[in-house]
């Protein structure tokens, strides 16, 4: 599959980012990688021969500083894929302000941050941005609500800037993940109780890989699917649309 000539991959230091990055590296993509933690990060760099940009994605200057900067390094920006989020599983009753207020900063403003800031640039030429949603969007899970209201607004976003910018040629998409054996599932997948319950609950039985996710991301950035927008693609062992008890 043709991969993107130039990417800029945010959250970049992450499971699924980091599978990313390397994927789209090994197909000849020249990626510009941005996040937040400087060590993971300039590692990643230094492997992939890539830019790394380091800033906090939840701070809009910084997501425009990010943006400038990345233009500037490649020039035009074919593709986008946003690969920050956070996990938080609590009842609405035990989730306070402060936790409400993290999880839409880290999950739904970063991303409407670089829509604003790439709308312009990238209607240019078109191109194609892929934000990471969830099942927690798509499906009721118990005491995700406020990742499930963040992950939701994502959705509509993405549906809504994909009719915003087509006549552009700039699609817009995410993905959807079940929960994924990641750095950041690390609390839920590290305890054997909590993650034979969680494979159990998704009908193929096991959790989803970084790898999986990455490929579902380079799937919609590739120019080979350029009539492909607007979407939400499930990648989640069938848990959003199956019930096999």
């Amino acid at each position: 599959m043709t991969a993107p000539k130039t990417a800029l991959i945010t959250g970049a230091n992450g499971g699924i980012g980091s599978a990313l990055a390397r994927k789209l590296h090994s197909a000849g993509t020249k990626l510009v990688l941005a996040g937040r933690n400087e060590t993971a990060l300039n590692s990643l760099a230094s492997e992939l021969g890539a830019k790394a940009i380091i800033g906090d994605f939840t701070q809009a200057d910084q997501v425009a500083s990010c943006v400038t900067t990345a233009l500037e390094e490649l020039g035009e920006i074919e593709a986008v894929a946003h690969c920050i989020g956070s996990i938080l599983l609590k009842p609405a009753h035990l989730t306070s302000t402060t936790d409400w207020k993290s999880v839409m900063d880290t999950n739904l403003n970063s991303a409407f941050y670089l829509l604003h800031n790439l709308g312009r640039p990238m209607s240019k030429s078109g191109g194609s941005i892929a934000f990471v949603s969830s099942v927690a969007a798509e499906k009721g899970l118990s005491n995700h609500e406020a990742i499930a209201s963040a992950k939701a607004g994502l959705a509509g976003l993405t549906r809504s800037a994909a009719a915003t910018y087509a006549k552009s040629q700039l699609r817009v998409n995410c993905v959807a993940p079940g929960l994924t054996d990641t750095p950041l599932a690390a609390p839920i997948t590290g305890n054997e109780s909590a993650r034979k319950f969680s494979e159990a609950m998704h009908p193929l039985g096991r959790l989803g890989t970084p790898e999986e996710i990455a490929s579902a991301l380079y799937f919609l950035l590739s120019p080979d699917n350029s009539w492909i927008t607007g979407q939400s693609l499930s990648v989640d062992g069938g848990l959003s649309s199956l019930q096999t008890k």
